[in-house]
């Protein structure tokens, strides 16, 4: 899975980072490399905190779970 990010140069020379596709994705980092890895560990965040909360909401439903592939 790929995902695409946004990266822009403050005025005070930071780098602040988001991703396109998971809203509330965002971080910030001295370099460009650097707001990269922090994005990847700020996506699997949002990923993970929004998958627990989504299971809480299912917790005792009876549900078909099945796995997509996303070419």
């Amino acid at each position: 899975m790929e995902f695409t990010a946004i990266i822009e140069k403050t005025p005070s020379g930071w780098y602040i980072g988001q991703c396109e596709q998971v809203p509330g994705a965002l971080t910030q980092g001295k370099t460009v490399g650097e707001v990269k890895e922090n994005l990847k560990e700020a996506i699997t965040l949002v990923l993970e905190a929004e998958r627990d909360m989504f299971r809480r909401q299912l917790n005792g439903k009876q549900v078909i779970r099945e796995t997509i592939a996303m070419a």
